[in-house]
């Protein structure tokens, strides 16, 4: 059984910046396909980045393109998204997804509030 555990959000303001990481449990951890998604109050859940075990190709969201940076730690089973120039809104609760071998695992999300 897979678990992701999302930390680091908070309420931040705009311009600011924060790290959210996500804790993956299971030694098959580094070859997920793992991304972020996140979702916004009365919209629905919409991808932000995603990272390939593979290619290491990191495709993002047009709205969060060259604000957010996502990596991961193989070693420690983690994946970041490091979010910079934070606007209003980015307020959203932001999920952890892992898929392997067809299977999509989700984390129960960190809510992230940019306000003044």
């Amino acid at each position: 059984q897979v678990q992701l555990v999302e930390s680091g959000g908070g309420l931040v303001q705009p311009g600011g910046s924060l790290t959210l990481s996500c804790a993956a449990s299971g030694t098959a951890a580094r070859s997920f396909v793992m991304s972020w998604y996140r979702q916004r109050p009365e919209k629905e859940r919409e991808f932000v980045a995603s990272i390939s075990p593979i290619t290491g190709q990191t495709p993002y969201a047009n709205s969060v393109k060259g604000r957010f940076t996502i990596s991961r730690d193989n070693d420690k089973n983690t994946l970041f998204l490091q979010m910079n120039n934070l606007a209003p809104e980015d307020t959203a609760v932001y999920y952890c997804k892992a898929i392997l071998g067809g299977t999509v695992y989700w984390g129960k999300g960190v809510l992230v509030t940019v306000s003044s």
